[in-house]
């Protein structure tokens, strides 16, 4: 059964490495260099630098992902919940190295412990796992915990799924951690604007009542700059690309699965 379920993990891993945009445009570079027939080589190569530079425009991806990030919401002073749930992917681990450092998602982290520290949550239950496929014992809901702690937050305030190693795990498991502490009421729901559309469905087929508080925002993060936000091709745009069609995608197959 675990050799089953790593399997349908590294073939998701595989599926989603031929939706990256990045991916297309190099195969249809190489197919135009290595191809003989000239008119089909010009084509190729072609086509291969206009994708490039229209998936590397910062404004054209907004004008398509804008309206699926989670709009930002403002807490009021007084507005408390018993629950939050920290979901992970703000960690990153190097496996030859073994070391863990913050990434580029980590405001899901600062967010967290802010909302803490305000008093608008009084526990936090972090769903994150191991989502590498190189197996090694790295858990980012404990190393999370450790800094959380680090940064004054009690530990028998935080609990932890550590096994969990995609979304829809940390929906199962974070149902668990609520029935085994019988917490009831509304949660907040923690995570990157771009993630939190599929999140909070899966949490809610779970029965949780859940509300999104976004991060870490994608679309929404213009620094008004008008040759940066809307000329210069960005590398960081090819990634924020790959983001968006594997929310898409994620959420194409829970749909399929039932479990949204």
């Amino acid at each position: 059964m675990a050799f089953k379920k790593f399997n349908v993990f590294l073939i998701g891993k595989l599926f989603l490495l031929l939706l990256k945009p990045l991916t297309w445009i190099i195969v249809l570079l190489l197919i135009g260099i290595l191809s003989k027939n000239q008119t089909r080589k010009k084509k190729l190569i072609v086509a291969g630098l206009v994708g490039l530079l229209l998936l590397s425009n910062p404004f054209l991806f907004r004008i398509v992902a804008k309206n699926y990030e989670t709009p930002a919401i403002t807490l009021k002073a007084d507005q408390k919940f018993e629950t939050g749930i920290l979901l992970g992917g703000f960690v990153s681990y190097n496996i030859k190295e073994n070391r863990a450092s913050f990434n580029s998602a980590s405001d899901r982290f600062i967010q967290t412990a802010l909302l803490y520290k305000n008093q608008h949550i009084n526990k936090i239950i972090i769903a994150a796992g191991n989502g590498y496929v190189a197996k090694h014992d790295f858990q980012e809901a404990v190393y999370a915990k450790e800094h959380l702690v680090q940064l004054g937050i009690p530990a028998e305030a935080i609990f932890t799924d550590p096994l969990s190693r995609n979304t829809y795990e940390n929906a199962l498991n974070a149902k668990k951690i609520f029935d085994s502490l019988q917490i009831s009421g509304q949660s907040l729901l923690i995570s990157s604007a771009m993630h939190l559309p599929r999140a909070d469905k899966l949490f809610k087929k779970q029965g949780l009542s859940v509300i999104s508080y976004p991060c870490d925002f994608i679309t929404q993060n213009i620094a008004n700059n008008f040759w940066d936000d809307y000329l210069l091709p960005s590398s960081t745009t090819l990634f924020y690309w790959d983001s968006f069609i594997k929310e898409l995608t994620g959420t194409l197959i829970h749909k399929i699965q039932g479990r949204i």
